[in-house]
């Protein structure tokens, strides 16, 4: 049995969140296995004004507290997103608050945006390469008195650090904030946080790209209003999806009741509908990146050819190992040999039509 099989059994061993302290541990400490990066030109891809080795990256809410970007950069991922942080430090909910659904592949979290806050991350940022592809996930305080302002700040605190930002507010987690995705509070919140960047980038000469994250449960009406908003602002892309409150499909029971968002393998075809019927709305040139059940090269593909330009993943490496990243890159360039594509890009949006007609 490889080494990384005998960690991630061991850490199976502990409840899920000393497992996620654990991990980051040991990736502080070295002793997960590095990929060396062996860069194929057909997977590099430009989006958003930024260079990618890959499309690959780590989701926001593994890294909260901006511990360990670079480390998981040298696993073979493309990009790595910390986060989500808030202005204030936050405990976020009660324990247990992690519950895992080994059956399907899955976790449940409402972890509730526990972080170290603004000072912290920042700290930790500053040390990191300036080349090094990280961005920054920004969110409110749960207790906030005005949440527009928290993510305002959020631009303005790591404006040197971040190479791009994502505005979350589709946690389901903070009571509230998904009502940010709703027209009027989205427009104000838009307007808000990309004037905060604009006067950012007048000062440093540098712009920041920024992405709005968004929820798997959006009704069509939902997504009519987010498209019309974001292509109404100098938004510069989407990330589809948080996860879930829907728990439709499982088969493990054992935690399905818990209150929490679902992410996983079971959020692959939902996320991945949602994601194509954005790109219907939006049209070709508004940058996505395709999140939720993404667990090898072929669900990493599909998302590109449901219409994302980048993919990122999480909770599949909770049952897949560190090895994960490497394998899937590894496995996209061995598809670009099978389908002889001079770029990974040539397949992006080409089953966007089947995607979108899906029913959510």
């Amino acid at each position: 049995m490889a080494l990384a099989d005998l960690a991630r059994k061991g850490l199976f061993l502990f409840d899920p969140e000393t497992a996620h302290g654990l991990s980051i541990a040991a990736l502080k400490s070295g002793l997960v296995p590095v990929c060396p990066q062996k860069t194929d030109p057909r997977l590099r891809q430009t989006v958003a004004g930024l260079e990618f080795f890959n499309p690959l990256g780590m989701a926001a809410g593994y890294d909260k507290n901006a511990e360990v970007p670079e480390a998981l950069l040298r696993l073979g991922f493309g990009f790595a997103e910390i986060g989500t942080v808030t202005p204030k430090p936050q405990s976020g909910n009660p324990k247990p608050r992690i519950f895992r659904l080994a059956g399907d592949e899955a976790v449940i979290n409402r972890l509730g945006f526990n972080n170290e806050g603004h000072a912290a991350a920042l700290e930790r940022l500053k040390s990191c390469a300036r080349d090094a592809l990280i961005g920054v996930n920004i969110g409110a305080n749960k207790d906030s008195e005005d949440r527009v302002a928290d993510y305002v700040a959020g631009i303005r605190t790591f404006y040197d650090v971040a190479r791009y930002f994502t505005a979350n507010i589709s946690s389901p987690n903070t009571p509230g904030l998904r009502d940010l995705q709703a027209r009027e509070s989205l427009a104000a919140l838009l307007s808000a946080v990309l004037a905060a960047r604009a006067e950012q980038a007048a000062q440093s000469g540098r712009r920041v790209p920024v992405f709005l994250k968004i929820a798997p449960d959006l009704a069509e009406e939902g997504l009519d209003d987010i498209a019309e908003v974001s292509l109404a602002h100098d938004l510069d892309g989407l990330i589809v999806s948080n996860t879930t409150l829907s728990r439709d499909g499982l088969s493990d029971r054992t935690h399905a009741n818990e209150a929490g968002g679902l992410s996983g393998k079971p959020l692959f075809a939902r996320s991945t509908a949602v994601l194509a019927k954005m790109r219907k709305r939006v049209g070709e040139a508004l940058p996505i990146i395709g999140v939720g059940g993404v667990n090898s090269a072929e669900t990493a593909a599909e998302k590109i050819r449901a219409g994302a330009d980048l993919v990122q993943l999480y909770s599949c490496m909770v049952y897949a190992g560190p090895g994960l990243p490497a394998s899937i890159v590894k496995g996209l360039s061995a598809l670009c040999d099978r389908e002889r594509l001079a770029s990974i890009r040539d397949i992006r949006g080409t089953r966007t039509g089947y995607w979108a007609e899906k029913n959510l």
